[in-house]
């Protein structure tokens, strides 16, 4: 393990900079990174019955993600399942394979947050690089191969210490974690083969009556990964690109024949039992929230995956 002054943490990353390009997580998390909100697929020109096509990928460099929280990193492994298995999303394939990933353990975590509910541990976050945070000092441990070319292209700025240093640091983090208004939260009524317990709950009906449809939940969340394809006509070719998109709006999946969820509860359901009971299904019982609290914290309307949970969950019954 290693360290670094906080103050000379500035310094650090410059010297990563020397060597990848660096992108320092905001709100919105990893996920940007590597599944963009919007990005051109291909172009192509027609003429007549005739049409040429052009690849517009570049080929990707190796690029630092600094900053991610374990709820994101775990996020990341929700979108492998669905980007990375036959057939191969190759877009998102390419930033996975040259992203180095340093996650930060969470000295802080919000009251919105409920992580460890789905067995999330903030306190070890994991990443090709860790790093802790506590008072003036900045601790380093490097996990995987591409930990390690990162620190021998850094250790110069670097600290050589004991990694017995962060114990404590871990257990204040864990404290804190079990004093969360959220901790308490259990996922033992959901997963794997409950659609038919959940389906056609008469809670539903409540639960969706105030939604606005916005989308603002699953723009937020790092798990969300439906998308539309459309084409832009530049007037000297077309631009075909992929945009984020929301099973919560009105228009998604819609088709000549129609709406497949016609009413808001209809697509209400969809969110919600996917994240809970869908992806468990179809990923060995891993749920498709990792319980950032992002939705807690945006949704206009304070309607969120906790308070379904909780309604379905037996809480209020």
């Amino acid at each position: 393990m290693y360290k670094c002054n906080i103050d000379s943490l500035p310094k650090v990353l410059d010297e990563i900079r020397k060597h990848y390009e660096v992108f320092e997580v905001g709100e919105r998390g990893a996920k940007p990174v590597f599944f963009p909100q919007a990005e051109d697929l291909m172009r192509f020109k027609t003429e007549g019955k005739n049409i040429e096509l052009f690849d517009v990928r570049a080929e990707v460099q190796d690029f630092v993600v600094f900053g991610v929280h374990a709820c994101d990193l775990r996020a990341l492994d929700v979108l492998d399942n669905v980007f990375l298995k036959d057939p191969v999303d190759t877009y998102y394939q390419a930033r996975r394979e040259h992203g180095i990933i340093i996650t930060e353990a969470c000295s802080s975590p919000e009251n919105t947050c409920f992580c460890t509910v789905f067995g999330i541990d903030p306190s070890e976050p994991g990443g090709d690089v860790t790093i802790w945070k506590d008072g003036g000092s900045v601790y380093w441990l490097f996990n995987t191969m591409k930990g390690g070319d990162l620190f021998m292209k850094i250790e110069s700025v670097l600290e050589e210490v004991s990694d017995d240093i962060v114990t404590d640091i871990k257990s204040s983090i864990r404290r804190k974690l079990e004093k969360l208004p959220l901790a308490g939260l259990s996922t033992d009524d959901f997963g794997a083969g409950k659609t038919d317990k959940f389906f056609n709950d008469p809670e539903w009906a409540g639960l969706s009556e105030s939604c606005l449809g916005c989308g603002t939940c699953t723009f937020v969340c790092p798990t969300c990964q439906c998308y539309d394809i459309r084409d832009f006509d530049t007037g000297h070719g077309v631009i075909r690109y992929r945009c984020w998109d929301s099973c919560m709006y009105s228009e998604f999946t819609k088709m000549s024949a129609g709406q497949p969820r016609l009413t808001q509860l209809e697509r209400f359901r969809q969110r919600f039992m996917h994240k809970l009971v869908y992806y468990p299904d179809n990923n060995d019982g891993m749920f498709s929230c990792v319980g950032c609290g992002r939705c807690l914290q945006k949704c206009p309307i304070q309607m969120n995956i906790v308070k379904v949970m909780k309604r379905l969950g037996g809480e209020a019954k």
